[in-house]
């Protein structure tokens, strides 16, 4: 992100983020959501004062019919769906007079393409891109500086060598990174999406256990029922995915062990001999040989788990 921001001449410190806000009640906010349609957690108390929407995954049907936009469809990138969105108002302002005026615009088409470039490897991954993806970054093209002189694949190879390189961060901040949650059937789920596979993670911990309660830690402090990874790597140049999935709780763990059965589609392998496996069947890691299957496809199966679940749960951390 800070690669990205800085490409637009921003930083993080100039982004408000949650933990920043001070206690509002709802009916003094308003809340426009972007690549999500539902708030969670304990944010579901503003559930009723969300006045817009735009968002790529399944639609929660919990976001009122009548707000105005109201975009959920699928798409590639989210970004491309803002894009479609609003590139009628961003043509509306006055031609650009100045070296400077169009440095502005240069900069937040950059810091616009970034995102559909990163969701979609380069407009390349042909089951994900949508033709609004297409048209969202051929129409940002045309917003760069000199776009003429613009590569896009060396600003994607860029920005993916810096997203990627996760080197010097500690397994809490590896984990909070893209992480998602929710609850669903009284249990909470937490997936954390991490840029590298399950070798360099027990690398970086130097033995599978401390990874394992690295994860626990994170999985306690989140009140977890079910604690998910999701990995994307490319060894030898071979793009793959692996998933971890383990049951924290009582009802967690009956769920983690009937996701098999439900995610049959992602076609699971067993990773590395069960060397994640364990906690007596609580804990499976898998390669996920149905590539095309991001967290916005597994997402949904493991919340159908835990719908397969039923009454109060226990930890057992």
């Amino acid at each position: 992100m800070t690669a990205v921001l800085q490409q637009a001449g921003l930083a993080p410190t100039d982004i408000l983020t949650l933990s920043e806000l001070p206690d509002l009640k709802p009916e003094e906010t308003e809340w426009f959501l972007v690549d999500h349609n539902a708030l969670t957690g304990d944010l579901k108390k503003f559930q009723s004062r969300v006045i817009g929407c735009i968002d790529h995954h399944v639609d929660e049907n919990v976001t009122s019919p009548d707000i105005k936009p109201r975009i959920v469809e699928p798409c590639g990138s989210c970004m491309s769906l803002i894009i479609e969105e609003s590139r009628a108002a961003w043509d509306a302002f006055a031609p650009l007079e100045s070296e400077d005026a169009a440095v502005e615009d240069d900069n937040l088409a950059k810091l616009a393409l970034a995102p559909i470039l990163i969701d979609t490897l380069d407009l390349k991954e042909e089951h994900k891109v949508k033709p609004k993806d297409i048209l969202a970054a051929e129409y940002l093209h045309t917003k760069i500086h000199r776009h003429n002189h613009f590569h896009q694949t060396t600003f994607f190879k860029g920005i993916t060598a810096v997203k990627e390189d996760i080197s010097k961060l500690s397994f809490y901040d590896i984990f909070r990174k893209d992480y998602k949650e929710w609850e669903e059937a009284g249990l909470k789920l937490g997936i954390s999406c991490v840029v590298q596979n399950f070798d360099f993670l027990l690398d970086k911990a130097k033995t599978p256990h401390e990874f394992i309660d690295e994860l626990a830690s994170w999985a306690k402090e989140r009140n977890l029922d079910v604690a998910s990874v999701m990995t994307t790597s490319d060894p030898g140049g071979e793009f793959q995915r692996h998933l971890l999935v383990w049951g924290i709780t009582d009802k967690g763990v009956e769920a983690a062990k009937n996701f098999p059965s439900v995610a049959k589609i992602l076609k699971l392998e067993q990773w590395k001999d069960g060397l994640l496996d364990g906690d007596d069947g609580k804990r499976k890691a898998w390669r996920q040989k149905d590539l095309s299957a991001s967290r916005k496809q597994v997402a949904p199966l493991l919340r159908d788990a835990l719908k397969t679940v039923d009454g109060t749960s226990q930890s057992q951390l």
